[in-house]
C-alpha cells in the first residue's frame, strides 16, 4: 500500500491565523492585490477540478480537458512530478522540529 500522506486542505484559500503567528523566519508581507491573485487562482482551480472530477463520472459532456502529449519526449521517460502537498508538508515538519 502506497504511503499516507499528511494533507493540508485551507479555510477558503486562507492561511490559518496560528501559522502566520508561529513562523518567526523573515516576515513576509501581503498586500491586498496579492491575497486577492491566490484567492481568485486558488479558487478557479477549485472549479477547474470539480469539472474535471464530474466529466469523468460522467456528470458532463463538456468543460476542461486534461493534456496528455501525443508523442512524449523520450529524454522525460523518467520524469516523476513533486507531490507539492508532500512537499510543503516536509517543510511544515522541519519548522517545527528545528523549533522544538
Amino acid at each position: 500500500s502506497p504511503a499516507q500522506k499528511l494533507v493540508f486542505n485551507r479555510v477558503n484559500g486562507k492561511r490559518p491565523q496560528v501559522l502566520l503567528q508561529q513562523v518567526s523566519a523573515p516576515e513576509e508581507c501581503y498586500t491586498l492585490a496579492h491575497e486577492e491573485n491566490v484567492r481568485f487562482v486558488y479558487e478557479a482551480w477549485q472549479q477547474v477540478e470539480q469539472q474535471l472530477d464530474g466529466s469523468r463520472s460522467g456528470e458532463s459532456t463538456c468543460g476542461p480537458v486534461q493534456y496528455v502529449e501525443k508523442t512524449p519526449n523520450p529524454g522525460l521517460k523518467n520524469f516523476v512530478p513533486i507531490d507539492l502537498e508532500e512537499w510543503w508538508a516536509q517543510q511544515f515538519l522541519a519548522k517545527i522540529e528545528n523549533c522544538s
